[in-house]
């Protein structure tokens, strides 16, 4: 695992072939140099910041998914992304996903949180993610990953089922904001299996209370009301 610290101000190591970061587009030469830091588009400078750590990781011959509120919205979801990119990968990869991003002139820091590293690309935060809803990403999860378009760039992209299982399972009394996947759930409702996802959250009360949610908004059938 990599050492904790952010080491965005070590000189970044010498640049593999094929893993050079593409340099930013360049600013209004009139511009603040403070205005220049802040996307015109935020939405736009996060799919920026996902295609090219996506293509980095892809070159580098490593097994991931994209995650998150940009998954969504390769599978279809509306473009309301949020706060950052997300990325899966397996606990044993994250040393070699480190070196990947750090030799493309990424800083790579590891958090207090043991389960993810963060990164930073065209100003955009990257979380590298080896565990989601208290549990570790398995070879099985990303191997079920479907290799689609996100914004012209092909890459591997979890799998709307277990895109949605993430998601919800990850409620609990500190994390409950059901209005931000809900929009998830409604654009992805016909792609998912919703019995495997009520067989993956279990009693969970947070979770099984955004199901219930769902159905009273004939987002997904009842289990009563299914053939």
């Amino acid at each position: 695992m990599v050492e904790n610290g952010d080491d965005a101000t070590l000189a970044p190591r010498a640049q593999g072939p094929g893993l050079r970061l593409a340099a930013q587009p360049p600013g209004d030469r009139h511009e603040p140099e403070a205005a220049r830091e802040l996307p015109r588009d935020r939405n736009q400078a996060i799919l920026e910041a996902a295609k090219q750590v996506g293509t980095l990781l892809k070159r580098g011959g490593h097994d991931f998914a994209l995650a998150g509120s940009v998954a969504a919205y390769a599978h279809g979801a509306s473009e309301n992304l949020q706060h950052d990119a997300d990325f899966c990968i397996r606990p044993q990869d994250a040393d070699a996903v480190a070196a990947t991003l750090r030799d493309a002139g990424l800083p790579v820091r590891t958090p207090p949180e043991d389960w993810l590293l963060k990164s930073m690309c065209f100003g955009q935060d990257i979380d590298i993610i080896f565990e989601l809803a208290h549990r570790p990403v398995s070879t099985g999860m990303l191997d079920r990953a479907q290799e689609i378009p996100v914004d012209s760039v092909r890459m591997p992209v979890l799998a709307p089922t277990d895109l949605l299982s993430s998601l919800i399972a990850a409620f609990s009394e500190h994390h409950c904001d059901f209005g931000a996947v809900l929009p998830i759930a409604r654009a992805l409702r016909e792609k998912v299996d919703w019995e495997r996802i009520r067989e993956d959250i279990g009693d969970e009360p947070m979770a099984a209370a955004f199901l219930f949610l769902l159905e009273r908004l004939k987002v997904i059938t009842p289990r009563e009301e299914q053939p």
